[in-house]
């Protein structure tokens, strides 16, 4: 590990990537209609790594918001599990970043066996993209989401949906903005915890994605870091037995109807170890152009633009490149 690297800026292509996943809500549409006419029984949402975390809003929103049974698995709990939910009138939505996940293109595969319909979304369509009925390009992080809601739109779930309309024009941009406006605190993060020798990462609800993906993924992944996500109602056992002034902790606070667990948390960590405890909320952000009554469901995507600029200040700060790895890719695992 050197030094330092140089800070890598915010994606240029951010809102173009978020404008190109949006432009696809009509053959998503498209999809769920047909899949609604032939006797929609489930949705399943299935990944690995972060493609399983990008599912985690989409999944929230469906539990929520709508009649149709959802499930949420990692790709090879499918393929050893092989659950008896899973057949026709199964609708089945699998992301790879890569399109090459073996595990998740034989997730896929197996989907399709059986007679569920798969759709899935990658960058550049690869093995995943064979295996599927249909095959989607773009942004998976909100390209599920976006799943939910034709999912909820096609099943006649009442809600206004110019409003939505209204959203997602503007979340481009939303997006955007939330990244600039957070650099500072994310250097501050980054900064401060950079040498700890643990961290724990806390969030609820749809967040609870990006608490599991800035451990896993971010921390220990990318960065060779000790770090393990909890789930904020399940912060009155475990870590917070140990969580004082010494150790580090990063909260995570949307805005969707988990926050009071998220609250809670934030109040017995002022209470108790607030020297390394920084909060991470969304309530800080502008989100221009996002109705308020619509900022609880873009929280959760604006909290993953914020933890890859926080990963991007590790960093650099502690001059480990992300991409850096000891055994994935390496290795034949």
């Amino acid at each position: 590990m050197t030094d330092q690297l140089p800070l890598k800026p915010i994606e240029s292509d951010l809102t173009e990537k978020a404008r190109q996943t949006i432009s696809q809500r009509p053959q998503l549409e498209e999809l769920v209609a047909e899949a609604i006419g032939k006797g929609l029984r489930n949705v399943f949402f299935v990944g690995a790594g972060g493609s399983l975390i990008a599912a985690y809003p989409g999944h929230y929103l469906l539990e929520r918001e709508d009649t149709v049974p959802v499930y949420k698995l990692q790709s090879d709990e499918l393929n050893t599990g092989r659950t008896k939910r899973l057949g026709e009138g199964s609708l089945v939505f699998l992301a790879s970043y890569t399109g090459k996940t073996k595990e998740t293109v034989a997730a896929a595969q197996y989907a399709r066996s059986t007679g569920a319909t798969v759709a899935v979304i990658s960058k550049e369509g690869g093995p995943l993209a064979e295996a599927a009925n249909v095959a989607f390009t773009g942004q998976s992080d909100l390209f599920l989401q976006l799943a939910a809601y034709a999912v909820m739109r096609q099943s006649g779930v009442e809600r206004d949906w110019a409003l939505l309309d209204q959203a997602l024009e503007a979340l481009p941009e939303a997006l955007l903005s939330a990244a600039q406006e957070h650099e500072d605190r994310a250097r501050t993060v980054a900064e401060t915890l950079k040498d700890e020798p643990i961290t724990y990462v806390l969030g609820s609800g749809p967040s609870y994605n990006w608490a599991y993906g800035l451990a896993m993924c971010f921390l220990q992944e990318m960065q060779w870091k000790h770090a393990a996500a909890f789930n904020s109602g399940e912060f009155f056992q475990g870590a917070f037995e140990v969580v004082n002034d010494d150790v580090a902790v990063i909260n995570l606070l949307g805005e969707d109807a988990s926050r009071p667990m998220a609250e809670r948390a934030k109040r017995f960590l002022d209470t108790y170890a607030s020297k390394k405890t920084f909060h991470i909320d969304t309530k800080s952000l502008t989100l221009p152009g996002i109705p308020a009554e619509l900022r609880g469901e873009v929280s959760p995507l604006a909290i993953a633009v914020l933890m890859d600029r926080v990963a991007r200040h590790y960093e650099a700060v502690r001059g480990h490149d992300l991409d850096k790895r000891n055994y994935m890719f390496k290795v034949d695992y």
